[in-house]
């Protein structure tokens, strides 16, 4: 499980510097690597948004310390 916290946290991280790149300069980087709306950009798209929920949920469902 931990490799797939790391890669969301990857992704998330990705996803974060895209948009402040698309507000600061108007410049989308996923869409300018993989084409605008191209198949393998909307798939980058869902991966960070999946990617965040998954680490929303992961941070609710923390197993609790037992004593």
């Amino acid at each position: 499980m931990k490799l797939i916290k790391t890669i969301a946290w990857i992704l998330v991280i990705v996803g974060g510097l895209n948009w402040g790149l698309v507000g600061l300069m108007e410049y989308d980087l996923v869409a300018s690597l993989f084409g605008d709306m191209s198949a393998t950009s909307k798939v980058v798209y869902d991966l960070v948004g999946l990617s965040a929920l998954y680490l929303i949920f992961a941070g609710f469902m923390k197993p609790k310390k037992q004593m």
